[in-house]
């Protein structure tokens, strides 16, 4: 999730051991451990762009690596804080060890993927509960470990604690509600899906996108999960076959092999771009959930040499009109 969200987990998880004098101690350092796995996106290439792809949410949010990834940050933080506020190492390491353990976990509760289980494998765990941003999860999260913090009272952590539950759970039953939707609508339109996806759009729990592959098609469609639901058709494309939309590719070029690994980050939904046919597409993410619009994809280049590899792109991030209508979809 975006940083701030880290920071307030992480925060929220520190303050459960922190006594009521170091609830502000544990905050500081519990959020700044909560955000340090990100710092992985320092791995990147300028000559291959998906390497940053491959690696962000990679070992440093794996579960094994959670000790050591807190002893990094004890290390750091007590050398720069421990001492000045006499704070003892190790609370100093548990306040890290419960904030930087609740990184891959929260990351692995959005639709981008974590490598939760490396390096026993490289699957992108996605339990799709919750948007990569929510400010409904966030902003009360945040208050609630500040009022902590300056006034020094426990019960304003349990209620972060019981926030944080309470919302992740709804995240989990709209899911299955969501999933419900999506059996429901396949049924109707008589299609056979293998491979299902929901998750909500972005920064609420009501309107969520649906995602499925049937014969050689992707499918999307959205829908709105309040007391009763409702459904917005939507779009389709074929799913990319190599051999098909990119004859002209050397299948031993660095580029086939780039295909592969954004196959891979993407979960398969990958598609040739209809706009332009040396353009792949994600097509897991989009502003509006029932269009097919992606945000980012990779670029071929039809006179590389064989060792060149692909380029990654992503849409600017800028205000966009299809904001106003998502809005409208959750209002509805």
């Amino acid at each position: 999730m975006d940083p701030l969200s880290q920071a307030v987990l992480g925060a929220t998880a520190a303050q459960t051991i922190g006594d009521k004098k170091n609830l502000a101690k544990a905050t500081v350092i519990g959020a700044l451990a909560g955000m340090a796995a990100d710092l992985d996106v320092l791995i990147n290439s300028p000559s291959d762009s998906l390497l940053a792809l491959e690696y962000h949410r990679h070992f440093s949010h794996s579960l094994i690596f959670i000790p050591l990834g807190a002893l990094i940050c004890a290390l750091l933080l007590y050398a720069l804080l421990g001492r000045y506020w006499q704070l003892r190492f190790k609370p100093t390491y548990l306040y890290c060890l419960l904030g930087y353990a609740t990184h891959g976990l929260l990351d692995a509760c959005t639709s981008y993927g974590t490598q939760l289980l490396w390096p026993f494998s490289n699957y992108r765990v996605s339990w799709d509960i919750i948007s990569i941003i929510d400010p409904l999860f966030t902003l009360p999260l945040l208050i609630l470990i500040v009022l902590a913090a300056k006034r020094k009272q426990r019960a304003f952590v349990y209620c972060a604690v019981a926030w944080c539950a309470m919302y992740l759970s709804l995240g989990v039953l709209q899911h299955e509600r969501a999933m419900l939707v999506a059996n429901d609508l396949i049924s109707k339109r008589g299609h056979s899906a293998n491979h299902i996806e929901v998750k909500p759009s972005f920064a609420n729990l009501l309107v969520w996108k649906i995602i499925y592959q049937s014969d050689d098609h992707y499918y999307v469609a959205a829908t709105r999960l309040g007391i009763s639901s409702k459904v917005w058709p939507g779009e389709s494309i074929r799913r990319l076959d190599r051999q098909r939309d990119l004859a002209w590719l050397d299948n031993a070029s660095q580029q086939a092999k780039d295909i592969e690994r954004f196959r891979w980050f993407s979960a398969g939904f990958i598609a040739l771009d209809p706009n332009n046919p040396y353009q792949i597409i994600d097509m897991r993410y989009s502003m509006l959930p029932n269009k097919i619009a992606p945000l980012w994809g990779i670029r071929l280049n039809p006179n590389a040499a064989a060792n060149e590899h692909v380029q990654f792109y992503a849409e600017p991030r800028k205000a966009s009109p299809r904001a106003a209508p998502l809005w409208q979809m959750i209002k509805e």
